[in-house]
């Protein structure tokens, strides 16, 4: 570290470093907080809906949310998983063509850097530096050729923030109906859900926004939105169901 770097321009480069890191996984945190609360929701507008029990409530809610979770961050970690493994399958493929077709190879570099504009001289210098090294002239065949590029994210990493922010998040419209369990609530429960689930919708918007690059009253609208309409499907099927049921 330089005598010139002072310890808190030290403590935000670190700082800097561990969220730029983190904010890799944004996109999982997400999509896992927006299902998480849609579902959730759902399920509880839904039961609302048909009339069903508080605690009956609480247990299709957790039900949902811990087995949807699981299934949906399981389903994360196997699909990127699947890309990775694709990505490396084809590489090594690219390797074993430079190594037994490099006049082949080579001949396909040129014709990429030429679509792209070089010619004669600066064309071959190009191309001699590409294929000097084995390294980078597959990854050239990778990007340029195959138009396929490296995902460096963790499965697991990926499947554990889904999940984290799947559970966390679609918590939100159980807490109402918890805490009138355990200790009772005074007030509409499903007026407050609502209310609460509408602020989550809010804060995962705003995060959103940051992932899609959109603007965030898009962001939050869009957001707000779909669990509005989600929500309305579901306790308009549930009431029917209902009225069905005991008709």
């Amino acid at each position: 570290m330089s005598i010139f770097t002072t310890p808190n321009a030290f403590a935000t480069k670190h700082s800097h470093n561990w969220l730029t890191k983190y904010q890799d996984y944004l996109g999982e945190f997400v999509y896992g907080g927006i299902d998480g609360t849609v579902t959730t929701f759902a399920v509880v507008s839904g039961a609302f809906g048909a009339g069903l029990d508080n605690k009956v409530i609480i247990i299709l809610g957790f039900a949902n949310l811990l087995a949807d979770g699981f299934a949906m961050s399981v389903g994360a970690y196997l699909s990127t998983k699947s890309v990775k493994e694709n990505y490396k399958k084809h590489k090594l493929r690219e390797y074993w063509e430079v190594n037994n077709s490099p006049k082949k190879e080579r001949k396909e570099v040129e014709i990429i850097y030429r679509n792209k504009g070089f010619k004669g001289e600066l064309l071959q210098q190009v191309v001699d530096t590409i294929t000097s090294d084995k390294d980078r002239w597959v990854n050239v065949m990778m990007k340029d050729e195959l138009k396929m590029h490296e995902d460096t994210k963790s499965p697991v990493m990926i499947g554990l923030v889904t999940y984290l922010s799947f559970v966390s998040i679609g918590l939100i419209p159980l807490i109402i109906y918890v805490w009138d369990y355990l200790s009772s609530f005074s007030g509409n429960l499903f007026v407050w859900t609502s209310i609460l689930t509408s602020t989550a919708f809010v804060f995962i918007g705003f995060l959103k926004t940051y992932v899609t690059q959109t603007s965030k009253p898009k962001g939050i609208l869009e957001t707000l939105i779909l669990g509005i309409i989600a929500a309305t499907v579901s306790y308009v099927v549930g009431d029917l169901l209902e009225g069905i049921i005991t008709s």
